[in-house]
Parts: structure tokens; sequence; C-alpha cells
């Protein structure tokens, strides 16, 4: 653009005073962002089993990879069932739903997956047709739309299954189950003000966090009082352990 000035005889200018006044004027944008809406349109469920996430992940078991399929509920993170499978066919993913219905068998989630084969088979269409159960498909290359799983397996993998050395296929199926079953009762969730999965599922989120606030407002009041009491006996500060 410097040169083109210049040979036409527009204006005389170095190439880096032309550069600073474009990039004064904002002009030196090559282009403008995409409108990328992907995982914009996602609406957090808002009660337990509104929505259902699945999704399959390797894992090596003795030098044999096995797929790890599961089924999570989206509201309070709660591992609705899982199975370890040596495939992943169709069949093994109408299983495991299979499962995880007969659980909650009054229930009528809207089931979350990807693109997989067997998320898009017709036996799987027609098994959420017959259970009266509508599936919403992520976007394609945008795993971040099935994160919950996505969490999940991270956290499965990070803190479980790294840290394990499997002697069968049984040994990580036990080994697998007690974390989850750890997970689920017992381990406290971030994205869930602390609380474990199960007591979310359970309605218990708001009764947990009340008491914990009591609790709090109680042991504030209890050091008050505690800390009234000395200053007022002793108006010296007390500087050892031994009171």
């Amino acid at each position: 653009m410097t040169y083109e000035m210049i040979d036409a005889d527009v204006v005389y200018a170095s190439p880096s005073s032309v550069y600073r006044v474009l990039k004064d004027a904002g002009l030196l944008v090559k282009f403008l962002p995409a409108d990328n809406r992907k995982g914009t349109g996602y609406v957090q469920p808002t009660v337990p089993h509104e929505q259902w996430h699945t999704d399959i992940s390797y894992v090596n078991v003795c030098g044999t990879f096995l797929f790890l399929i599961t089924v999570l509920d989206g509201y309070s993170r709660f591992i609705v069932h899982h199975d370890l499978r040596a495939s992943m066919e169709r069949w093994d993913v109408l299983l495991v739903m299979q499962q995880a219905r007969e659980k909650f068998p009054d229930v009528k989630p809207r089931v979350i997956s990807d693109h997989g084969g067997p998320y898009i088979a017709w036996e799987f269409k027609e098994f959420l047709r017959n259970a009266g159960l509508k599936q919403t498909l992520i976007s394609a290359h945008y795993p971040e739309s099935n994160g919950k799983m996505e969490r999940f397996y991270k956290t499965i993998k990070g803190e479980c299954i790294r840290r394990s050395s499997f002697l069968s296929i049984s040994d990580a199926r036990r080994i697998i189950a007690e974390f989850i079953a750890l997970y689920n009762d017992k381990r406290l969730h971030s994205a869930l003000d602390y609380i474990a999965p199960l007591n979310v599922l359970n309605g218990k989120r708001e009764e947990i966090k009340k008491m914990r606030y009591e609790k709090l407002a109680l042991a504030k009041a209890k050091r008050s009082e505690y800390y009234n009491q000395f200053s007022t006996l002793n108006p010296t500060p007390v500087l050892s352990d031994s009171r």
C-alpha cells in the first residue's frame, strides 16, 4: 500500500508511518472473528433427570483397551450407570442405557451424546423412541458441548485409572465401581457448591448449604464468646497456649 501510494503520487510516507496510521485507525485486522455460536444454545437443567449425558472413553487394562460407557445426570452429576465393556458397539450402548433406565424407570430425560456410531445408529434411535426419550446430538467437532461427561472422565482417569495397576479385567471393574460409588456418595463437587452428587440428586443441596452456614455462624459466636470471656477476666493479652 505504501508503494502504491508513492507510485500514484497520493502521499509519500515510509512503510512504518503507513503502518502506524493504519494501526491507530484499527484497519490492520486481517479478518473479523467468525460468529461461532457452537455451545451457546445449551440450557442448563434445573431438576434431576432432565438431561442424561452419555459418552464412551478408552481404558487400558493389562495392555487391552476396554470401553467405559457412562450415563451421567446433567443436573446432579450423579453417575446413573456405567459399565466397562469389551466393545463399544451399539448393543453395548443400548445395554448400558437400558440398565440406567431400570434404575429410574419413571423419568424421561433428554439424552445428550456426540455423533459416535453407536449413538446415531438406527437401533439406538429406535430404543429412545420406544422409551419415550428425546435425543440431542452435540455440535460436531465440539466436545465441550458434552463437557460434564468430559470433566467426569478427566476426574476418574486422573484420580483412579492412571493411579491404579489393574491385575485383571474384573479387578479394573471393581476399582472403577468403587471410585464411582465414592464419586456419587462422598466426593464433594466444586460445580455443586462442594456437595456430593447423590445429595444433589436427592434434593438436599439447599438443606446442606443452610446447615453449613448455621455451623459457621455458631462457631463464630462461640469464638467471640470465648475471646470476650478471657478479655474480661484478664485485660493483659494471653500470649501462650497454657490457657
